[in-house]
């Protein structure tokens, strides 16, 4: 069946391959890979853009859904909004693995630096953005810490129409989204949803408020807020749980819950140096299902930053640099308020009460540039790196030691838990990027870039401890990547390929004594593909594809008896993605979108010793107009009611499951102002002469 599929997807690209239309065009800027405006044809990084009309229509309920039509991306669905990031990598989990991804909003980290959390995407308003742009692979010579496998930014800074959608769903969902447009370009943003959950107690409310003003000449102020209140559900237990029925909509963790917001806001000044300013502010409480005892975690963050840059042309390079300053405080408390359930070890180990209790300060400063030389009509070189310096000055609220809260030991050596004394750690690190740029003929451009990508130990991987470690010598997890990429681009046809290999070292993980090491080596290697080809004008196909090998290169028994072995695979990490969809086009200008999402099968732990088989799912999408102004939107999601899990481990000497949900039909009434009609849905390309090496903007 594998070879079968993989056929299929290789027959579709060279048949597409050999179309094409007459006349060159480009349509999109990105900033996130390089952080200067660059023309998406000129990228020497991979990175997708995902605009307005994309968004408007996929009409994603949770991140995932949109994340599949980026190549070698995975955003694996938890319980309601949470959620665990791959971008070239495996699904990292623990501690630190947030950190492995930057999150940005309009190109502001939307964290600080030490201070990430594995499900930090909740926090900005996916649904309604303008665009949200993935870049693939370490772009820390931008953006500095935490880009180390790639960084998503979601920009809300455009000027927007007036929209009105409510929708429905199954299991109780509603939602209602608004946006009104406001004086000197600015928009109001708001988005609702209420979701009942289609497992036992697992339902959400959450919302989300933008508002944007400025620009003209004036500045631009841009504050976000997000609110969660969540009801989770755990894994589901046991050989292929996930297609038990009972199992799969039930609850093994009825008392999990989720409750978190954040707030943000940033003004911007534009001028000869671009200046912006910005204060954050995110907080958290989560009980730990997962955990004997169950303890009850809160944690929160507040900062100030600046962001400062320029550019200039000297001599036959233009350079961009800037300056990146910003002040953390960060603080988190665990707290279990009963006895551990279990054997006489459990409830020695962890006791009832103050597990940690801690309050951080973090000073980050970072300096940038990028320069671009035209070496001659077709090829030019790109250079960019970037110095940063990360400080933590540690307070310990609690007892010093793997003590009780009140000073008396535990038996079994100790507790499991240990909270070093005060202290301060500093973290400096260098990320250069070279990249050549060809265009051997109009239509076809060409990268080959080298980079490298960092991201120091989280708080909590330094002063959360378990008995043992009084300290954490950790050092910054890094990685160097090759990569080669080719873009076609014709009228009614757009390709990329790319091919990468990565190597990181310093891998931060839990050894067998369950402390935190970073002596740890992967490697990660693979392809790319992204096709969007229209044979005629009703019909469009796109395919986002990737193969890839993310592999362990060193040997060593792990936590929870797991041995890790040079070669072996990493677990959560499917050597084979796909987004492949087809759009149709009718001539009553309604539209179909058919899409087929492949994941392929991977080994659940780190001694492979257990496979997920991987799953197929088919998702139907239909927009009918209603009136000038009204539109139908019905979605259905998992058409052939595949029996699938979002996410599969091995832990505690058991398969665990997050299932995924049955067949779903939704339905969406969106309101949108009139505006000048375009050919089935789409705006009409401007015509370029054919042999000028020019590519034009859309209308």
């Amino acid at each position: 069946m594998m070879h079968s599929k993989q056929a299929l997807f290789t027959a579709v690209l060279l048949v597409s391959a050999q179309a094409y239309g007459q006349d060159g065009r480009l349509d999109t800027i990105i900033v996130t890979g390089q952080r200067a405006p660059v023309a998406a044809h000129s990228q020497s990084v991979a990175a997708s853009q995902l605009d307005a009309s994309v968004i408007s229509a996929s009409a994603h309920t949770h991140f995932n859904e949109l994340a599949s039509r980026s190549p070698g991306t995975w955003v694996s669905r938890g319980s309601g909004q949470e959620n665990l990031t791959a971008i070239r990598s495996p699904v990292l989990t623990g501690a630190g693995s947030c950190g492995a991804f930057l999150i940005l909003e309009d190109g502001i980290p939307i964290r600080p630096a030490g201070f990430c959390n594995v499900n930090e995407l909740f926090e900005i308003n996916t649904a309604q953005a303008a665009t949200v742009e993935i870049a693939r692979g370490p772009v820390s010579a931008a953006w500095g810490a935490n880009a180390l496998h790639g960084a998503i930014n979601v920009l809300q800074d455009k000027p927007r129409d007036r929209t009105l959608l409510v929708g429905t769903g199954p299991d109780d969902f509603y939602r209602a989204r608004a946006i009104a447009p406001l004086a000197a370009g600015g928009s109001l943003l708001l988005n609702i949803d209420h979701d009942g959950g289609f497992r036992a107690n697992s339902g959400y409310d959450q919302g989300k408020f933008n508002l944007l003003f400025g620009g003209h000449g004036l500045p631009r102020i841009r504050f976000a807020a997000t609110r969660l209140q969540q009801e989770t559900a755990g894994f589901v237990v046991g050989d292929n749980a996930y297609r038990n029925e009972a199992l799969r909509t039930g609850n093994p963790n009825p008392e999990a819950f989720r409750d978190a917001d954040a707030q943000r806001l940033s003004v911007n000044w534009a001028g000869d140096w671009d200046l912006t300013a910005y204060a954050r502010h995110s907080r958290m409480r989560f009980l730990q299902h997962f955990l004997p005892g169950q303890p009850l975690e809160q944690n929160g963050q507040h900062s100030l930053g600046v962001n400062a840059s320029t550019s200039r042309v000297f001599s036959e390079w233009t350079m961009h640099w800037g300056v990146d300053a910003e002040l953390a405080r960060g603080r988190l408390t665990e707290i279990q308020s009963g006895p551990t359930m279990g054997s006489d070890f459990l409830r020695e180990t962890r006791p009832q009460g103050v597990h940690y209790d801690y309050q951080a300060d973090t000073g980050m400063l970072g300096v940038w540039w990028s320069g671009l030389r035209k070496i001659n009509d077709r090829l030019s070189l790109q250079l960019a790196g970037r110095v940063e310096t990360l400080h933590y000055d540690y307070d310990n609220r609690a007892t010093t030691g793997n003590l009780r809260d009140d000073g008396t030991q535990c038996g079994f050596g100790g507790c499991l838990y240990n909270r070093p004394a005060d202290r301060n750690d500093s973290f400096s690190n260098f990320a250069p990027r070279v990249a050549l740029v060809g265009q051997p003929i109009p239509a076809i451009r060409w990268w080959a870039q080298a980079a490298s990508g960092f991201r120091p130990p989280q708080a909590t991987e330094l002063y959360r401890l378990q008995r043992g470690q009084d300290t954490a010598q950790l050092a910054s997890e890094r990685l160097v990547s090759g990569e080669t990429g080719l873009r076609y681009f014709r009228d009614r046809l757009t390709l990329e390929a790319v091919a990468f290999a990565m190597q990181k070292k310093h891998f931060i993980f839990r050894d067998a004594n369950g402390l935190n090491v970073s002596d740890g080596r992967t490697s990660h290697h693979g392809v790319e593909i992204s096709l969007r080809w229209q044979p005629i004008e009703a019909i469009t196909i796109e395919i986002d594809a990737s193969q890839a090998l993310h592999r362990y290169d060193f040997d060593r028994n792990a936590s929870g008896g797991e041995v890790i072995s040079d070669g072996a695979e990493i677990d959560t990490a499917p050597a084979h993605l796909s987004n492949s969809r087809l759009r149709w086009h009718t001539q009553i200008d309604s539209e179909v979108e058919l899409e087929w999402l492949h994941t392929g099968s991977y080994a659940m732990d780190a001694a492979n010793s257990v496979r997920y088989p991987g799953h197929d799912l088919i998702n139907l999408r239909y927009i009918q107009p209603l009136t000038r102004n009204w539109a139908l939107h019905v979605r259905v999601m998992n058409l052939g009611d595949t029996r699938y899990a979002e996410r599969a481990d091995f832990a505690f000497g058991n398969q665990r499951f997050f299932p995924g949900r049955a067949r779903s039909l939704y339905f969406d009434l969106n309101w949108h102002p009139i505006t000048k009609r375009t050919t089935r849905g789409r705006p009409k390309p401007t015509r370029c002469r054919k042999d000028s090496g020019e590519h034009c903007q859309r209308d």
